[in-house]
């Protein structure tokens, strides 16, 4: 447990902080690390009152822009403002060189996998991954084999989640290559952290995050069809009830495209036009936030309201570009991502930079027997839900939980995985009248694009803010923080650099 006192001898807002054990971002023992000494410095010189009007600045702030996002079966509302801890996360750079590596290398070769699998399926051929594995995903898609897509990337924006365990190491927990969320959420906190807490800035070099939506949108012009100059691109939505439609509105606004639903858009000899004041315009791109099964009624679930129909024959047909392709949840199928190392074997012919949490596998029989007489030392995960939903953690789960639990894997072992509870590295953040170690994770944004794979300098820091919580997701409790990676070098005292934000 810290004792923090200032030079005049008066405890902080750090005194009794303790790591409990746990890899703390800030602390190392009882010293904070070097690269955060000088915003110990800072917030060490801080009353327990000045921090608490910055949090409630931040929160006006927060309404003011209607940063939002939605809890489904919630009673009382579903729009809640989203939580912003103001003791960012810092990255050094050293550090985010390698983080950067590891992820381009990952991304890569789930690009190779997918351009693999719905072509030639060597990787299958060569079993290498088992090929009932993949062509039994729900998230397959057999009648795209021998589609062809720009470049041949099927994953144009990715956010893999990054943890770090008991002893620091970064390690990928997972991959989201489907509809990546949050990273207007990470832009909205560079910019609420300058606005209500600039001095923080003032003894570190962060590197700049704002320029996200323009590289963004120069990457979804190059899907363009190559005879279409000035190509149009929009942003298709499911709507006001999705629970991240705020973030569709703040990037369609940053990139200055349309927002627009499914009944805005329509097909005509196979292209792609958007209902304006002025008449029909072609579509050229559609960064969709809409999943395939909503996609395109005519191909896909014909209740749909959200999608458009004939998108998807557009789409084959090469006069509309999407982003991400059809197809890619095969790639973030919680089943399929232990084999991720080995995809990066055969297709890069190098070893994984990053490491990732061993998995048990449901469909595999001893890594079922093994899940089912663990459960209670195991988070179990549902293959293909997000948010925190169809996950137990099997250490803080009740009696009826875990049996819950066990018949649902039972019933369905291949939709099931189990991973060992990882100790969740943790980093400071205000209650009340000083800061508490919470668990964080961290999503960087990786765009790939014909020119290669470009990492925005941060991402978003995940916070669990309930105490003992290991779920950092909006939906279960969750808030995050700025996520500063230093440029070099890592400390400048008196001087100001925000980072161009």
């Amino acid at each position: 447990m810290i004792q923090d006192t200032t030079e005049a001898g008066m405890p902080t807002l750090f005194d009794g902080y303790d790591s409990e054990g746990f890899f703390d971002e800030m602390f190392a023992g009882h010293i904070p690390r070097a690269h955060y000494s000088a915003l110990h410095r800072t917030l060490g010189s801080l009353t327990a009152a000045e921090f608490r009007h910055r949090c409630e600045m931040a929160d006006v702030a927060l309404v003011n822009q209607g940063i939002t996002f939605t809890v489904y079966g919630d009673a009382q509302g579903i729009e809640k403002p989203f939580p912003v801890d103001l003791v960012p996360r810092i990255i050094p750079s050293k550090e985010w060189a390698h983080l950067e590596r590891g992820l381009a290398q990952r991304v890569t070769a789930l690009n190779l996998f997918l351009n693999d699998i719905y072509h030639d399926a060597k990787i299958l051929e060569d079993k290498k991954i088992p090929r009932e594995l993949v062509l039994l995903a729900p998230s397959f898609r057999k009648n795209f084999v021998g589609s062809n897509v720009p470049s041949g990337i099927y994953i144009h924006i990715c956010g893999s989640d990054l943890i770090r365990n008991q002893d620091g190491t970064y390690m990928v927990l997972e991959d989201n290559c489907r509809t990546p969320s949050g990273v207007s959420y990470m832009l909205e906190n560079r910019l609420i952290q300058t606005r209500v807490f600039p001095s923080l800035f003032r003894d570190h070099v962060v590197r700049p995050i704002a320029d996200y939506p323009a590289m963004l949108l120069a990457n979804l012009r190059k899907l363009a069809p190559r005879h279409r100059e000035n190509p149009n691109v929009v942003l298709l939505t499911p709507g006001v009830f999705n629970s991240a439609y705020f973030e569709h509105a703040f990037l369609a606004t940053q990139m200055g495209i349309p927002l627009v639903q499914g009944q805005d858009l329509y097909v005509e000899d196979n292209m792609v036009f958007m209902k304006d004041t002025k008449g029909a315009k072609r579509v050229d791109v559609v960064y969709r936030r809409v999943d395939d099964d909503f996609l395109d009624p005519l191909l896909f679930r014909p209740e749909s309201l959200l999608g458009v129909p004939g998108l998807v024959n557009s789409y084959r047909a090469g006069n509309v570009a999407l982003a991400n392709g059809i197809g890619t949840g095969v790639a973030d199928d919680k089943a399929i991502y232990p084999y991720v190392p080995e995809m990066i074997r055969y297709y890069l012919k190098e070893e994984p930079i990053l490491d990732q949490v061993e998995t048990y596998l449901g469909w595999d029989p001893s890594d079922l027997s093994y899940i089912l007489d663990n459960m209670s030392s195991l988070v179990i995960k549902a293959t293909n839900e997000s948010g925190g939903y169809g996950m137990l953690i099997g250490p803080q789960a009740s009696r009826s939980q875990l049996e819950e639990f066990r018949e649902n894997v039972k019933a369905s072992p291949r939709n099931y995985i189990g991973q060992p509870l990882i100790s969740l590295s943790r980093s400071p953040c205000f209650f009340g009248d000083r800061f508490e170690g919470r668990h964080v994770d961290l999503r960087p944004y990786i765009l790939c694009g014909p020119d290669g794979v470009h990492i925005t300098p941060g991402g978003l820091t995940r916070v669990a803010l309930r105490k003992g919580s290991y779920v950092v997701n909006s939906s279960q409790g969750g808030g995050s923080k700025d996520t500063w990676v230093l440029a070099e070098p890592t400390v400048r005292p008196g001087k100001a650099a925000v980072g161009g934000e």
